[in-house]
C-alpha cells in the first residue's frame, strides 16, 4: 500500500516531533484510518522529503518523527510560469492541480478583457490560499516536494509587460506560423479564459516579446489547452518524454 505523503509548512530535521495541521490530521485518522507506528513521507516544500512515523494519533491531532532523510527532488528543468485568464467554475481549480502535476514552477492568474470572474481585495487574497491549498494536494499526491508559487490575481498587461524568462509564448487559436526557438531554460506561456484573449491583449504581448504558439487545428477549451500546452513544451525542453 502506498505511504501516503503529506505537507507541512514547519521547518523539518532530523528526530523532529511536528504536530500536523487539522485537515492532514483528520485525513490520516479518519479517512486513511492510520495508526501509531504506521509510516508517512513529510515535506515542507524546501526540496526533499522525510520518512516519518506516526508517534500520537486522534481525530483532530496527529504527531509524527521525522526518521530518515531522502534527497529526492522531482522538479523539472525547465521552468515554467502560467499566466492564465480567470475562468468561471473548477476551470481554475483543475488547471492549478494538472499545472502543478506536470511541473509548473509558478502561475498568476490574470484579469483579462473577456473573464468574467471579478476578485475583489480579500476575496482574492481568499481565492488564492485556496489554490495554494490545490496545488499542495497535487504535490502530495504526485510526488513533488516543492510547491509551486502562486501569485495574486493582476492585469494581464501588468504580467505581460513584466514576465521575465529566455522565452515568452502567447498561446491562440488564430496563430498561423511556429516559430523555431532554442532550448530554453524557462518559459512565461500566457493562455486566455474562455472565449479566448482579444486581438488588443494577443497584441499588446507579442509587442512584448510574446510568440504566437498554435497547438493543432482544433480549439481547446480554457481549462485543457494550458496543459496540452504544458506538456508539450516538457516534452520537448523538460523531463517528459516518452
Amino acid at each position: 500500500m502506498r505511504v501516503p505523503r503529506i505537507f507541512t509548512s514547519q521547518r523539518l530535521s532530523s528526530k523532529a516531533v511536528i504536530a500536523l495541521d487539522p485537515q492532514s490530521s483528520r485525513h490520516l485518522a479518519r479517512v486513511l484510518r492510520k495508526k501509531v507506528g504506521d509510516a508517512v513521507i513529510v515535506f515542507d516544500g524546501e526540496g526533499g522529503e522525510y520518512q516519518a512515523t506516526i508517534e500520537d494519533i486522534d481525530k483532530q491531532r496527529v504527531l509524527v518523527q521525522a526518521t530518515q532523510w531522502m534527497q529526492d527532488d522531482l522538479e523539472a528543468p525547465l521552468a515554467i510560469h502560467l499566466g492564465i485568464g480567470l475562468s468561471r467554475g473548477e476551470r481554475m481549480d483543475v488547471v492549478m492541480q494538472k499545472a502543478t502535476e506536470l511541473g509548473v514552477r509558478e502561475i498568476t492568474p490574470l484579469f483579462t478583457e473577456r473573464s468574467e470572474v471579478k476578485l475583489r481585495d480579500s476575496r482574492a487574497e481568499k481565492k488564492r490560499l485556496h489554490w495554494r491549498q490545490v496545488t499542495i494536494s497535487a504535490c502530495e499526491q504526485s510526488g513533488r516536494n516543492r510547491i509551486p508559487v502562486v501569485h495574486p490575481p493582476c492585469s494581464l498587461a501588468q504580467w505581460v509587460d513584466t514576465a521575465g524568462a529566455d522565452c515568452k509564448l502567447v498561446l491562440h487559436h488564430r496563430a498561423t506560423e511556429q516559430a523555431a526557438l532554442p532550448p530554453p531554460q524557462s518559459i512565461a506561456l500566457l493562455v486566455g479564459p474562455e472565449g479566448g484573449l482579444s486581438p488588443s491583449e494577443i497584441t499588446h504581448a507579442e509587442d512584448a516579446g510574446f510568440l504566437a504558439l498554435k497547438l493543432g487545428p482544433r480549439v481547446l477549451r480554457t481549462e485543457t489547452a494550458p496543459l496540452a500546452a504544458i506538456a508539450i513544451l516538457q516534452a520537448r525542453w523538460g523531463d517528459m518524454a516518452f
